[in-house]
């Protein structure tokens, strides 16, 4: 197979992930951001010191990973690039879901990431990772720390960088327990939610549900601990400068999100 042959057949599939994104009755009227998330979550079970875990194996297709309340929701996302799998059998779907992650952040404005297939699917439930290993958002800076840097092996301005896709999506009440969008331009990839940490009074929300904080006076928007954290070192200097420059976010979120989405993988091709 020659490899323009190739490529014509990946741009195939990528139309045909951006013609799902658009959905009047979801959310704020886009696909593209729990499509976002579902990339992020089947690659951020990686482990550099076990080396198990990441996007290689699609390991969510199966109940023990679908069913870790971090990916709460996902189900939404998976059903809804079923169409695409079914027209092209023959993209795996780890392949799928992480070149459907970089589409997502694309049609929504954000930088053009250079995805490269060759991830296989695993075959069982045995091959899932340890539950437990996706950020927990009531958590703060020492477990920021412990995930990224330690676990998965990133630096400090990866991990500021990583963390700055919540500036689209929102989190639901009934699937993660918080409630609420960090921007006013959930289905946007901007350096918005860097803005909105710096320039906003945030205080703790009094409700029934787990710790998060809301903008003072407005509270219409929401940050997590692990976003709260970013406003300590050493994070923080790449939250100003993000949130002044939004090319050098594009250009380091694309380096960071394609480390992400090939964590752990054994064998790609580039494309």
């Amino acid at each position: 197979m020659s490899t323009a042959v190739t490529q014509d057949k990946y741009q195939a599939v990528r139309e045909d992930i951006a013609k799902i994104f658009p959905k009047a009755d979801y959310d704020d009227g886009s696909m593209a951001p729990v499509i976002l998330r579902l990339a992020w979550h089947a690659s951020g079970t990686y482990s550099k010191n076990e080396k198990n875990g990441g996007s290689d194996g699609a390991t969510m297709r199966f109940k023990a990973e679908a069913e870790d309340g971090a990916n709460a929701g996902l189900d939404v996302a998976r059903q809804a690039l079923e169409p695409v799998k079914a027209k092209h059998g023959w993209i795996s779907y780890a392949d799928l879901w992480t070149l459907a992650g970089c589409v997502a952040v694309e049609e929504m404005g954000g930088p053009h990431i250079p995805w490269a297939g060759g991830r296989r699917d695993k075959a069982s439930e045995a091959d899932c990772p340890p539950i437990g290993r996706l950020p927990d958002g009531a958590l703060g800076k020492s477990h920021v720390l412990d995930v990224f840097v330690q676990r998965m092996g990133f630096t400090v301005q990866e991990t500021v960088a990583l963390i700055g896709a919540h500036t689209v999506g929102r989190c639901h009440k009934d699937r993660s327990g918080f409630d609420g969008p960090w921007t006013v331009t959930p289905t946007r990839f901007s350096n918005q939610f860097f803005k909105q940490l710096l320039s906003q009074e945030w205080v703790k929300r009094e409700w029934d549900g787990p710790t998060q904080f809301e903008n003072k006076g407005d509270a219409d928007l929401m940050m997590l601990s692990t976003d709260m954290a970013l406003l300590e070192q050493p994070f923080r200097e790449y939250v100003e400068i993000y949130a002044k420059d939004k090319q050098r976010f594009f250009d380091d979120f694309t380096s960071a999100f394609l480390k992400l989405i090939e964590l752990g993988v054994a064998r790609r091709s580039k494309m």
